[in-house]
């Protein structure tokens, strides 16, 4: 495997992460972490971050223990001697003899083009994955453990529960082109709560909306970095449909910052979304915003959608509410859309 190698948008922002959650030094200080997913998006800029506090910050150095399959993330790593990554499927069980004080379960197959590849594969990490991590969280008594869910728990909200609030209990379908991915999560929250109500561990939920940013797949096919693409290469961007369905965008940095805010608070066994729901954006406005951006002239077109996930099961909105997350931690959103999108496009004009 590869040595990631960085960019400076990747840098300053895990710089900004490191000093958005240096409050939070003591958590990190000569902790063990292990993180599933580790090669993913998400799983990458934990990973840097981690190594940040260890070159820049702790006196005390983190160890981390970082499992990927690669069957969506990239072979590319960053490992020392203290940043360990092993190559493991968890959906077979991993043992592991040193003590394990936080698990960050971020595997999953999450974009809709690779989930209607893999099903099966999707449904297992969600579920077979997820058992296996609770185990293992239950034998190490960690101090914390996180779930990274999905906001499509919800499937597709009516309005009246838009912005969404972890109390609404989803409109999904059990049998829908989205279903092995969207119940694999609900099952997975099920599993992740009854962890925490039998054996007492310290389970978060975690619902990410719409989070995009640097390091994702160019070839992720959703919509932001399938726009972003078409427009490197002066190509119309396809907006499926008519284009009225509407999303609330989050910058990785805010959503990185949310996720180790809630793996370190105390309240366990509840649900939280991430997102930031400042700006509900149609796709079609999406479109014009990334073509405004770029440097040059790039139409937008509507297409029919290439795929059932893209047709009738997408959701018409999502945007999270996010007042519960905000009752127990400190955040606010710091990366508005266009800010946000600039820093991707840079990126993606890097790569």
């Amino acid at each position: 495997m590869r040595q990631l190698k960085l960019s400076t948008v990747i840098e300053e922002d895990i710089e900004q992460l490191a000093k958005s959650l240096n409050a939070h030094k003591k958590h990190f200080e000569g902790k063990t972490f292990l993180i599933t997913g580790a090669g993913g998006f998400l799983g990458k800029y934990i990973v840097l971050l981690l190594r940040y506090f260890n070159e820049n910050v702790l006196s005390k150095k983190i160890r981390a223990i970082l499992l990927d399959n690669f069957v969506t993330g990239y072979e590319q790593i960053i490992a020392d001697d203290n940043l360990i990554f092993i190559r493991h499927n968890v959906i077979e069980p991993f043992e592991i003899d040193e003590p394990i004080d936080y698990i960050i379960h971020a595997a999953g197959i999450a974009s809709p083009v690779y989930y209607t590849k893999y099903p099966v594969e999707t449904m297992d990490v969600g579920t077979v994955g997820t058992r296996n991590m609770l185990e293992l969280a239950r034998m190490k008594d960690v101090e914390s453990f996180v779930f990274m869910s999905s906001s499509e728990v919800y499937g597709d909200p009516d309005n009246a529960h838009v912005p969404t609030k972890e109390t609404y209990n989803g409109n999904v379908s059990v049998s829908g082109p989205r279903a092995c991915y969207d119940e694999s999560k609900r099952f997975g929250e099920t599993m992740s709560v009854t962890y925490w109500r039998v054996y007492n561990v310290p389970v978060k939920l975690i619902r990410p909306f719409n989070v995009y940013g640097p390091g994702i797949r160019p070839d992720d096919y959703r919509v932001l970095p399938n726009f972003i693409e078409h427009a490197l290469r002066k190509e119309p961007l396809p907006v499926h449909g008519d284009g009225r369905n509407t999303r609330a965008f989050c910058y990785i940095n805010d959503a990185i910052e949310q996720i180790f805010k809630i793996l370190f608070c105390d309240v366990n066994g509840e649900a939280f979304n991430i997102g930031n729901p400042e700006r509900e954006i149609s796709v079609h406005e999406l479109g014009e915003l990334v073509a405004k951006t770029m440097p040059f002239k790039v139409d937008v077109v509507n297409i029919d959608p290439p795929h059932a996930v893209y047709a009738s099961s997408d959701p018409k909105r999502r945007c999270p509410d996010i007042s519960k997350l905000q009752s127990v931690i400190d955040f606010k959103p710091k990366y508005p859309l266009e800010v946000g999108l600039k820093r991707t496009i840079q990126w993606f004009s890097e790569q």
